[in-house]
């Protein structure tokens, strides 16, 4: 089964160059959602956070999400949920 994962981005986000490129080098399929761009993405993660607005926002499938992950909480996480 083909694992699901939004990543909540912009194209200026330093943490977010780092976190899409510890998904990459692990081939973690996602699919990338530009909050600057996309009105409706950016409404439903400052909802997410309590009208807070940090990314990178990543939910998971099972609808759990990390904001602002780590490289190592990013990693966890991914195991704990059979990503990895």
């Amino acid at each position: 089964m083909k694992r699901k994962l939004d990543f909540y981005t912009t194209d200026w986000c330093g943490d977010c160059v780092r976190s899409k490129a510890f998904l990459n080098k692990y081939s973690i399929d996602f699919k990338e959602i530009n909050v600057d761009i996309d009105e409706k993405a950016n409404e439903y993660i400052k909802k997410l956070q309590v009208n807070q607005r940090r990314i990178p926002t990543i939910v998971f499938d099972d609808g759990s999400f990390l904001v602002e992950p780590t490289d190592i909480e990013l990693e966890n996480k991914l195991k704990s949920l059979k990503y990895l």
